[in-house]
């Protein structure tokens, strides 16, 4: 027989105090279940913004911020409810459950159909910060009711729990949620989980203080809850392909999310004078190369740089394994260091059979070395030094790759470079973002190279820029080395116009980038916004 804990508390029986102490444990573990619950759905909505906008710091700053601000409201709010706190709160956790557990897989339809995910966001962040905003006072009077105590160290109890409660959930989001179960599913299992804490804790604890009406809206809140989730579990494969596709124009042939970001290959067959297979892959929705005309990207990126001694080759990033490609067919480089972040990728190009085909299955090349690791971190750990350095590295538009066109960056590049070495930076397009282009080879000037500009036509993304320096005051040549391969679209009349820049789009002075002013990640959204 279930006792009421109300009337434990004044009872005078030897039994009270041990009821009144395994009630008040049960609040206080409801406290860090839905403390953890009410993290993760803050880093969730986080993490989804910097896969799809791919801003990390101003996702987070409106989602945290605008979710703070609905939690003081939602304090506010639960005033009226406290008479039947009890009621409230199961009510409060089944819509935050609801909510929660939905609220990837509602953000990501907004992205891909609606083009709504800015309104949409601020709109789910807000309505989780009230519901969350609202259990703490909840919570305090179904404490206080259990046995009354001082309000300051009901407080304590209750946001000691809540602050661990909160650390479970920040551990478990990227450590067992993430990669078990991935965004959409992981954030299902938190609703749920947050519900049978909610529900469960009130039909036990606090079950004699729910009358007839509450408990029939309690119960139809919980099966509700139960059937979306339950659906949107055995949907989610089918909604997530879908989707997807809706923000690729052609057939998605491969689909993962890796730890560090999404990754889509996409295939098609065109017709553009001759039949061609279109291999396309994206990288946070980001378009890496296009099967069609990547060959001139790479011959540009890659040959100028090899002018002099190749004999060790430095590539970060590239993990597609298309730039090693271009350096192998030259017969005197002894060995390729690969450092790609992302394992993910590298696999993908390793395994994918036109992949493969596309990058002479490059990976295979006994020559090849490859290092997942932070290029930036890597660099400062190395004792080892290169003739030759091509930084083939995702656009400078996220906080976390802003930091690899940095002066400090390019000056780690120079301490690993031989004394007579090169290095080649993708740097954007000069026409679509000239300021982007301009601060790179000014942060690449500041960091002691002396540098040669050149762009040219890749028609999948425009005029694009490199830049070729070396260290010291001497630019090096922009030429083709005279044991270069044959090629399909670099020439040395090809590479000499390449570094001249038309007059409607000359060179800028703008200032370096460094760590504490990224000034290229201000730049480069500015400019691509809209494209």
């Amino acid at each position: 027989m279930t006792t009421d804990v109300s009337a434990a508390a004044v009872d005078g029986g030897p039994t009270a105090r041990p009821r009144r102490r395994s009630a008040r444990t049960a609040v206080l573990v409801a406290v860090f279940v839905c403390a953890a619950c009410g993290l993760v759905y803050e880093l969730a909505l986080v993490a989804l913004g910097s896969y799809l906008i791919g801003d990390t710091v101003g996702q987070a700053s409106i989602v945290l911020g605008v979710m703070v601000f609905a939690m003081g409201i939602g304090a506010l709010a639960a005033k009226p409810l406290q008479p039947r706190a009890a009621a409230a709160f199961a009510l409060v956790e089944l819509a935050l459950a609801l909510l929660g557990g939905l609220s990837v897989l509602g953000l990501y339809a907004a992205f891909a159909w609606l083009d709504l995910y800015g309104p949409a966001l601020v709109g789910t962040a807000f309505v989780l910060g009230l519901l969350i905003g609202a259990e703490i006072p909840l919570l305090m009077v179904m404490l206080q009711r259990i046995r009354e105590q001082s309000a300051g160290s009901a407080v304590a109890d209750l946001f000691a729990a809540d602050y661990v409660g909160a650390l479970l959930g920040g551990l478990a989001f990227p450590f067992l949620l993430m990669p078990v179960f991935g965004q959409l599913k992981g954030a299902l299992v938190v609703g749920a989980v947050n519900a049978v804490a909610g529900v469960a804790l009130v039909c036990t604890v606090f079950r004699a203080e729910l009358g007839r009406r509450a408990r029939i809206a309690v119960g139809a809140g919980s099966v509700v809850v139960a059937l979306c989730l339950g659906y949107a579990w055995f949907t989610a494969h089918d909604f997530e392909l879908t989707a997807r596709q809706q923000l690729y124009r052609d057939p998605v042939v491969h689909a993962e999310r890796s730890r560090y970001q999404e990754i889509v290959l996409t295939r098609s067959v065109r017709e553009a004078g001759r039949t061609a297979t279109d291999l396309r892959l994206f990288l946070n929705g980001d378009l890496q190369f296009s099967s069609v005309d990547e060959y001139r990207y790479h011959e540009a990126l890659v040959h100028p740089a090899l002018n002099g001694p190749r004999g060790e080759v430095l590539v970060l990033g590239a993990g597609d394994g298309l730039a090693v490609r271009e350096i192998l067919r030259y017969p005197d480089v002894r060995r390729v260091t690969v450092v790609d972040l992302d394992p993910a990728v590298v696999a993908l190009a390793r395994r994918e059979p036109q992949l493969r085909e596309l990058n002479g299955d490059a990976f295979a090349d006994p020559r090849v070395r490859v290092v997942n690791a932070d290029a930036f971190g890597w660099l400062r750990g190395t004792a080892e030094r290169f003739d030759v350095v091509v930084a083939d590295l995702p656009d400078p538009d996220e906080t976390a790759t802003a930091k690899l066109y940095t002066v400090e960056f390019y000056a780690l590049v120079r301490s690993v470079l031989a004394g007579d070495g090169r290095l080649v930076v993708q740097s954007g397009s000069p026409y679509f973002a000239p300021r982007s282009y301009w601060s790179i080879e000014a942060s690449v000037r500041e960091a002691g190279f002396a540098t040669v500009p050149y762009h040219v036509d890749v028609p999948s993304f425009g005029d694009w820029g490199f830049l070729l320096a070396a260290p010291g005051a001497t630019p090096p040549a922009l030429a083709l080395p005279a044991a270069a391969p044959p090629l399909r679209f670099l020439s040395a009349g090809t590479l000499a116009s390449a570094g001249n820049f038309p007059a409607d789009r000359p060179r800028l002075d703008v200032p370096a980038s460094t760590l504490l002013r990224p000034r290229v990640l201000e730049y480069a959204r500015a400019e691509w916004r809209g494209y």
